[in-house]
């Protein structure tokens, strides 16, 4: 399979790929788009479906293809590198590293089988990768097991969440040279990476990038996909993306224009700011204190995350799901992570579920953490 993805049979073909996880149908799709929009080369992904209905992004090899290049000139990536892959095929993250290594003309080791720290450290050694992509998640359990990185690694690109500061530094400290990178499934993997350990993430020069008045960002580019395919039944509805109006993004950021070149600092998500007894509150930065805690109070066992649930009374309140995580462990860490809340912020309880609902990349299934909740 991956020896397949890696022609230019594939990559220079106008045949239709739908990216399909475990478990999840998109039977008529690839006709649909076909018979509707004629054959471009399509590559359809989902998305990653965290706050509500999931959606089919519309993207073509050719723009894979333009997002590769960018992202392997601004990484200088040569035919000395090598990817080490550890993302699943149906998420654009982890495709995209295919795209890349077609156009740089690099080999790609895969890490077959179930997420695993060790299995990955010693395949990163074993084949001496340069290269390789991870989530956040996957970052904190490496520093949580205290693994050192190989020496040939040259760069770990981060992406598909935030990276709080904490997890960052100790991974720098386990010589695993992390980059923060910004990106979506709609821009075919990035937008802005970071330009070096502890720089800012720099906008790639195939996007104009623009915000509101409110700093919502607005996207247009080369790699932007053409539109949304979703189900309604048995049929399909496509939802288009017009080129010339872009992409207006739920994500505000701030821009900083230096001569010729943007970079981009990522603040927030429209759909994670509530609102406690009329103050906003933003849901990130508390994940984030969260995970750092858990790295100072050596809590590494089981899940936490930060949950807003309707209030009659206060408009939200935040709950504290935790799953796998001994109650002791569970109530010290809310009482020290109260001490870093406002008062209106204060987490009061602790719900303790079977699992909490992510997805394939570690993503929290909001709208499902909620009803679950409820």
């Amino acid at each position: 399979m991956m020896n397949e993805y890696l022609t230019a049979v594939f990559w220079h073909g106008e045949q239709t790929h739908v990216a399909c996880s475990p478990g999840e149908s998109a039977e008529g799709l690839a006709t649909r788009m076909e018979r509707a929009h004629g054959s471009q080369g399509w590559c359809l992904f989902q998305t990653s479906g965290t706050e509500g209905q999931r959606k089919w992004v519309g993207l073509t090899k050719a723009a894979m293809l333009v997002s590769a290049r960018a992202v392997n000139a601004h990484f200088a990536v040569t035919t000395a590198d090598r990817w080490l892959l550890a993302l699943p095929l149906w998420h654009v993250g982890g495709f995209g590293i295919l795209a890349r290594a077609f156009t740089a003309d690099v080999p790609v080791e895969t890490l077959s089988g179930k997420w695993d720290v060790k299995a990955f450290a010693s395949k990163a050694q074993e084949t001496g990768v340069t290269l390789t992509s991870l989530v956040p998640t996957q970052v904190f359990d490496l520093v949580s097991a205290g693994i050192v990185a190989p020496k040939r690694l040259r760069g770990v690109l981060v992406g598909g969440g935030a990276l709080s500061q904490e997890v960052r530094q100790a991974a720098l400290k386990l010589g695993w040279p992390v980059r923060t990178t910004y990106g979506m499934t709609e821009t075919a993997s990035q937008v802005a990476s970071e330009v070096a350990e502890g720089g800012r993430m720099e906008v790639l020069p195939i996007w104009e990038p623009e915000t509101d008045a409110e700093g919502v960002l607005t996207i247009r580019g080369p790699a932007l996909a053409k539109g949304y395919a979703s189900r309604e039944g048995s049929e399909w509805r496509w939802e288009p993306i017009e080129a010339e109006r872009g992409l207006r993004t739920r994500d505000r950021v701030q821009l900083a224009r230096e001569g010729g070149r943007c970079f981009l600092r990522f603040t927030g998500r429209e759909s994670g700011i509530v609102k406690i007894l009329g103050e906003l509150v933003a849901l990130g930065p508390i994940q984030e204190r969260i995970e750092a805690l858990r790295l100072d109070l050596q809590i590494i066992a089981g899940d936490a995350v930060v949950c807003d649930l309707p209030d009659a009374r206060a408009g939200s309140r935040l709950v504290f799901v935790v799953s796998g995580m001994p109650a002791a462990d569970a109530g010290r860490l809310r009482e020290a992570l109260n001490l870093h809340l406002r008062a209106f912020e204060q987490i009061q309880s602790v719900v303790a579920l079977a699992q909490i609902p992510r997805g394939d990349l570690g993503k929290v299934r909001l709208e499902e953490l909620r009803s679950l909740l409820a």
